[in-house]
Order: C-alpha cells, then sequence, then structure tokens
C-alpha cells in the first residue's frame, strides 16, 4: 500500500471516528477538552467575534401578529441583511414580490406560503420547521401562519440590500400608490 493511500485510509478512520456518534476532537485528544464543569473562558474580542444578546435585538411590528426583528445589516440599505420575521398564528401578508432575492430557513412552528395572486388563505403550503426556501425576486408569494397553529412561525431571512416590497393586484400587477 503506497504513503498516498495509507494517508486516505488513516484520514477516512478517523473522519468516521470523530463522527460517530458521542465522540468529539476534545474526546480524542484530553489535553484539548474542557466540559461544562470548567469555568468558560474569557469573553471573545468584540473586533473578532461581535456578540449581541437577545435583549439588544431590536424588533418592529406587533407582538401576538407579526414581528420583524432586524439581526445585521439593514434591509432598507446596500449590504447584507439578516432578520427573524415572527407570525402568529392567524396573520398574514398580502400578495407582493421583492425586487431580490432572500433566502429564509424555518427556525421553528410552520410557515404557510402561496405563490396566488389571490389572497385566500386555503392555497397556503406548510413549510414546517427545518426547511430552507428562496423567495425568488420578482415573484409573486405571500406568507404567515393559519389559525389554529400552537406557537407562532419563526424563520429567518438573509438577502442583499437595498430590497424592496411591492404589492400586487389579483392580476399580479404592482398595485399603484403603494
Amino acid at each position: 500500500m503506497s504513503a498516498a493511500m495509507k494517508a486516505i485510509l488513516v484520514t477516512s478512520i478517523a473522519a468516521v471516528a470523530l463522527s460517530a456518534p458521542g465522540i468529539t476532537l476534545a474526546q480524542t485528544d484530553p489535553k484539548l477538552g474542557a466540559t461544562l464543569s470548567d469555568p468558560p473562558g474569557p469573553i471573545p474580542d468584540p473586533s473578532h467575534v461581535p456578540i449581541v444578546l437577545p435583549k439588544d435585538i431590536k424588533c418592529n411590528g406587533t407582538v401576538g401578529a407579526q414581528q420583524t426583528c432586524i439581526l445585521f445589516g439593514d434591509p432598507s440599505k446596500p449590504g447584507l441583511y439578516g432578520v427573524i420575521y415572527k407570525w402568529w398564528p392567524g396573520h398574514f401578508s398580502k400578495p407582493h414580490f421583492h425586487d431580490q432575492d432572500r433566502y429564509a430557513y424555518v427556525i421553528s412552528g410552520t410557515w404557510w406560503v402561496s405563490t396566488s395572486n389571490v389572497y385566500d388563505e386555503r392555497t397556503t403550503y406548510p413549510v414546517h420547521a427545518g426547511t430552507v426556501s428562496i423567495d425568488v425576486k420578482n415573484t409573486v408569494h405571500w406568507d404567515g401562519a393559519r389559525t389554529g397553529e400552537r406557537v407562532p412561525a419563526v424563520l429567518e431571512l438573509v438577502g442583499m440590500g437595498p430590497v424592496k416590497t411591492i404589492q400586487v393586484d389579483e392580476n399580479g400587477q404592482p398595485k399603484s400608490g403603494l
């Protein structure tokens, strides 16, 4: 067996061993490990790893209806942004489109989505926690959470700003005056 083949074999075995349930790098080298009973390390340098605490995340909207919470960036300004949307049961947007792609990850709950130009909650489709979706630019959709859900639909949206939201009529044409 060549040295290259041995290296591949050893690397493969190590990868399998480290991916096994309950096995971590710290467990394979006790000098690197720490447990929950060990004290925490120092706070990371904020110029390297900025941390925003939950209490400092700014949210707009109405608890019990719909909220938007800015994680980073600003959807109305140039650059990357990330927001959390919270849709409480019984609340939906109206048919609209965005002028930029937006990437969604459903964190918890069930997000109900429709691509119909006509607002009818019976046309919504369930998108469950753990699912990734894309709001494709210039395509009509609308979303929210159906009445009867037990918890809000919570999703993270990431995109490039500035992004505009354009409301549409039942023919999918932009509404005037909005």
